[in-house]
């Protein structure tokens, strides 16, 4: 007996960590930074962890009045109806549910590219088709509502990133409106903000509730996640905003408990601590300036905690730099292999990043040249 056909699925590839490099190449992990995977470099919120501590003891129990109270805490904070609030196991958990409550077999779903594997992944797990919409490198990844619609037809889902991961682009509020204005009614727009608080932008849950001088809209979902700037990754904690009318949807699609009860009491601790997301956006501010100003190669401007480098051979540098120390994500499987992305660390980690990639590519050019001169010596025959 054989699983079904999977050949047209794409396995994910994750970042890799520094336990994982440090045994393939023999070394201690206490040389390696990692820098790969847009994580927090000061870790979780202390108010996150004291509430792990005090909360090993209950999880003999499910996590029923847990995942209540962050819904609740979650709806407070974006000023939402509790329904509206589908609370997963990470933001990849919330994007099967959107999947589970929109695709029929047959329906097909919008996403960008280069762009985040998992959202044609889920939506095959869904019986559903995948097609994509280009984001061009010669127009510095730029996000627009032509630049989507004029690959557009009549997808179920159009699913927008922003701020974009790898490149850190942004889509304005105005045309993600004027793009779900244009889309068909069945057309759900879900706008995923994974990196929403690195952004000086509103969130499109403005556009859902109708605030700011925007009209609500029904066909406009939002994503957000506890792993990036409440640096909760390993807990796996994520949720989707919806329209008011899909509220009971939520538990025909969910699985049950989605959440973890330290998952959930974590989460409830980090929303509240405003003090660590502050500082955690700060670093990255400071830190994707700097490496903009001193990379000696093109780096495009961000509005997340990373930032895309222009390294010409992405593999032969992230390897390099690997070897150096300093682990970065190598954008070949985004279909950009001329590119690295560089997640925003401490001050201390931005400046081994920069000189690092500094002398590698010095290095690199280096041995470019020694090649050129040693072909160009080489006699005619």
């Amino acid at each position: 007996m054989q699983p079904r056909d999977l050949s047209d699925h794409v396995a994910y590839q994750a970042g890799r960590g520094i336990e994982e490099v440090a045994r393939e190449l023999g070394r201690d992990p206490s040389e390696f930074v990692k820098l790969a995977s847009n994580e927090n470099p000061h870790g979780p919120s202390p108010a996150a962890t004291e509430a792990i501590r005090e909360t090993a003891s209950s999880v003999s129990s499910y996590p029923k009045a847990a995942h209540a109270d962050l819904v609740a805490a979650i709806a407070d904070r974006w000023d939402v109806a509790d329904e509206q609030v589908w609370l997963a196991n990470g933001g990849d958990g919330a994007i099967d549910y959107l999947h589970r409550a929109t695709i029929e077999p047959g329906d097909s779903i919008l996403v960008p590219t280069p762009g985040f594997a998992y959202y044609g992944m889920s939506a095959r797990f869904h019986h559903g088709d995948v097609a994509e919409y280009g984001l061009s490198r010669a127009d510095d990844f730029a996000q627009t509502a032509d630049g989507v619609l004029e690959h557009y037809d009549g997808e179920r889902i159009v699913w927008l990133t922003t701020p974009h991961n790898p490149t850190g682009s942004t889509m304005a509020l105005e045309e993600i409106e004027r793009l779900a204005a244009a889309t068909d009614e069945e057309t759900l727009i879900v706008v995923d903000e994974a990196y929403g608080e690195f952004a000086d932008r509103e969130s499109a849950l403005a556009l859902i509730e109708g605030r700011d001088g925007y009209d609500s809209r029904d066909d406009v979902a939002v994503l957000r996640t506890f792993s990036k700037a409440y640096g909760l990754a390993g807990l796996r904690l994520g949720y989707a905003v919806v329209p008011g009318e899909w509220g009971e949807a939520y538990a025909r699609v969910n699985t049950p408990f989605a959440a973890s009860e330290l998952a959930c009491r974590a989460g409830l601790a980090a929303i509240e601590d405003g003090d660590h997301v502050e500082r955690t956006v700060e670093t990255a501010r400071e830190s994707r300036e700097r490496m903009r100003e001193s990379i000696d190669a093109h780096v495009w401007p961000s509005e997340g905690n990373f930032v895309l480098v222009d390294v010409g051979d992405a593999g032969a540098v992230a390897e390099e730099m690997q070897e150096r120390g300093v682990i970065v994500r190598d954008c070949s499987s985004f279909g950009l292999p001329g590119c690295i992305r560089i997640t925003c660390g401490t001050d201390a980690e931005t400046g081994r990043a920069i000189e690092t990639c500094n002398d590698v590519l010095a290095a690199l050019e280096l041995d470019a040249d020694s090649r050129r001169e040693s072909e160009a010596e080489v006699p005619d025959t």
